[in-house]
């Protein structure tokens, strides 16, 4: 149904030739089991897209362009095509004379953390929950020589297309996966980033080894994710939904997680990011329509949220995989 021969085959040079088969080998599985309604209607808005030859793609900025105007029935396929993959939570993306104005500002969150990132320049790279492949072309800007996205969702996945239908990268990709469900202990990245997906594992240790797993000795993880004010001995479990989330489970404080990492057998652990998320970064558009941000604070007061909880805050995080073998850090309780 979908075509991931291209990545696979890109697999080969790199130093994660040994995914080649059993990812090719869990794909063919999973479309072989798949029975999911969703895609087939999500591909057929994927067919529509007008063919525009000479198409010219800027991974830096996310935007398509053409030295010609499109006509005006080639820009009323695209924009039909592109609505009919609503809602687009991650962007912004630019189609040509369309602006695909996304629910999250993506832009933000990479201009603050771009600059605290090891060079990605002839790195593979590993992008848990990456949604529709936003940060994925900022990778590739950057100069990652492989960039593997995975997202559960299937209209992610076909978001993704959509923009590859024109950029032609085979090696950047939106796998249908989980991190759980990948080959374990691949060892191979260079760098993973895993952003915005730690508070919904009910066991956010377990996501931290599995994404140590994945790396390199030496390789980078950056970690994002929703965090509290506290000490080092602090976190909130939700006792119901959070900001109407009802898949929210530990939001630890950034010296928390920082713990965490380090017990997890992480080194070089640092917080290089901490800030309020504003609804300027996350909002309703016509491309999302609904609620959002603004609907999940309390109206008397926008430090928290409607269960009356703190308000989202996000920590980045970078550490590393240490280059040599060594036991998990021992603790001792008092």
């Amino acid at each position: 149904m979908i075509n991931y021969q291209p990545f696979i085959d890109e697999l080969g040079q790199t130093a994660l030739s040994h995914w080649q088969a059993p990812l090719k080998a869990q794909l063919e599985q999973l479309f072989a089991d798949l029975n999911d309604g969703n895609l087939p209607r999500f591909l057929d808005q994927l067919r529509l897209l007008p063919d525009i030859p000479g198409s010219q793609f800027d991974a830096e900025s996310v935007q398509l362009s053409h030295s010609e105007p499109l006509t005006a029935q080639q820009s009323e396929q695209l924009e039909a095509a592109l609505k009919g993959l609503i809602p687009w939570r991650k962007g912004p993306f630019k189609f040509f004379d369309i602006n695909v104005d996304a629910e999250w500002r993506c832009d933000q969150k990479w201009a603050r953390i771009a600059p605290h990132l090891a060079d990605l320049k002839h790195r593979c790279v590993l992008d848990v929950g990456s949604g529709n492949g936003y940060y994925g072309w900022r990778m590739k800007a950057a100069g990652a020589r492989l960039v593997a996205g995975i997202d559960p969702s299937w209209l992610s996945v076909v978001q993704h297309l959509a923009v590859n239908h024109y950029a032609q990268d085979p090696s950047h990709v939106v796998l249908p996966l989980t991190l759980e469900a990948m080959v374990p202990d691949l060892s191979a990245f260079d760098t993973v980033f895993s952003m915005g997906v730690l508070y919904h594992r009910r066991s956010p240790l377990d996501h931290l080894a599995e994404l140590r797993g994945a790396l390199r000795p030496g390789g980078e993880l950056v970690l994002e994710t929703l965090v509290i004010e506290g000490n080092e001995r602090e976190a909130l479990v939700p006792p119901g939904r959070y900001a109407r989330m009802n898949n929210v489970w530990f939001l630890p404080s950034p010296q928390a997680l920082a713990l965490w990492l380090e017990k997890s057998g992480f080194e070089a652990v640092r917080i290089v990011d901490l800030c309020q998320t504003t609804t300027y970064e996350q909002r309703t558009t016509a491309w999302k329509p609904g609620q959002s941000l603004a609907d999940y604070l309390s109206p008397d007061n926008p430090s928290l949220t409607v269960e009356g909880l703190p308000a989202p805050k996000r920590a980045t995080l970078i550490a590393q995989r240490p280059t040599k073998k060594q036991r998990l850090r021992r603790y001792q309780l008092e």
